[in-house]
C-alpha cells in the first residue's frame, strides 16, 4: 500500500513539475534585452500573470531620474488606458539643438485585465538613449484584481545572482561595433518614432541570444521532467493491475 501512495505521489510531483516549469523564474521584462547607445528603441515591457485566481489590472513603469530620456511615446493599447507623468529636470536636456526643461518620470497602464496564465506587452518608443551609463533600470509595479501589488524594483545583485523582484533591465551597448552594428541602423524620424528598417532584424525588436537558450533549457527540462512522470506513472499503473 505504501509503495503504491509512494509511486503515485512521484508521477503527480512530475505532472506538476511539468506545468510550473515554464513559469519558474517568471516576471516583468524589458524586450529587447539590450539597446545601443544615443539611439531611438522600441521597448517591449513584457508582464506575464503569476497568480492561479487573479488577473493583472494595472502596471506602472518608472524611467530613472538620474538619466532622462527625451522623447518617449506610447503605443495604444486595446482595452488599456495609459497615463503619463512628467517631472522637470534639475538640468535641461538637448533634443535636436531644443532644450527641454522636464521628461517622462512615469507611465501607468490601467483598464484592461491579463487572465490567470496569459501575458501580455505594452511598447514604448524612446530616445535618444543615454550615453554615459552602460544599463537602465525600469521599476515596475503590478497591480492584480485582488489587491495585491507586487513591486518589481530590486536592483542586480553583485554576485551576479536576480533578486527576489529584479526590475526590467536594459543593457546599452555601443552604437557602433560587435553588439551595436553598423552605423547605418534606421535613425529617428521627425515625430521621434525609430525610422523603419529597410530589410532584415533590427536592434528593436530581435531576441537576444540568452532569451533563446533559457527557452531552450526550460524546454528541455520540461520534457525531460514529464517523461520521468509518465514512467512513474506507467509503472504504478502496471503494478495495480499485476497486483
Amino acid at each position: 500500500m505504501n509503495h503504491r501512495r509512494l509511486t503515485r505521489a512521484l508521477a503527480v510531483a512530475g505532472i506538476a513539475i511539468v506545468v510550473t516549469a515554464p513559469l519558474a523564474g517568471a516576471h516583468v521584462t524589458v524586450n529587447p534585452g539590450e539597446a545601443p547607445k544615443g539611439r531611438f528603441a522600441k521597448l517591449a515591457f513584457r508582464v506575464p500573470n503569476e497568480r492561479p485566481d487573479s488577473g493583472t489590472t494595472a502596471l506602472e513603469v518608472n524611467f530613472a531620474e538620474d538619466h532622462p530620456i527625451a522623447n518617449v511615446s506610447v503605443r495604444p493599447k486595446q482595452g488599456w488606458t495609459y497615463q503619463v507623468e512628467t517631472r522637470q529636470l534639475d538640468e535641461p536636456i538637448d533634443n535636436h539643438g531644443e532644450e527641454l526643461t522636464e521628461a517622462v518620470s512615469k507611465i501607468t497602464w490601467t483598464g484592461g485585465v491579463i487572465q490567470p496564465g496569459e501575458f501580455d506587452e505594452f511598447e514604448v518608443s524612446v530616445g535618444p538613449l543615454p550615453e554615459d551609463t552602460d544599463q537602465l533600470l525600469f521599476p515596475t509595479l503590478q497591480t492584480y484584481q485582488s489587491g495585491e501589488v507586487v513591486r518589481w524594483i530590486d536592483e542586480p545583485l553583485p554576485n551576479g545572482e536576480e533578486p527576489e523582484h529584479p526590475a526590467p533591465l536594459l543593457t546599452l551597448v555601443d552604437a557602433e561595433g560587435e553588439h551595436g552594428g553598423s552605423s547605418d541602423e534606421a535613425e529617428p524620424a521627425a515625430d521621434g518614432e525609430p525610422a523603419a528598417d529597410s530589410g532584415g532584424v533590427s536592434v528593436e525588436n530581435a531576441a537576444t541570444q540568452d532569451d533563446v537558450d533559457s527557452a531552450n533549457l526550460l524546454g528541455i527540462i520540461a520534457i525531460v521532467v514529464g517523461a520521468v512522470g509518465l514512467l512513474v506513472g506507467g509503472f504504478a499503473l502496471f503494478r495495480r493491475r499485476s497486483a
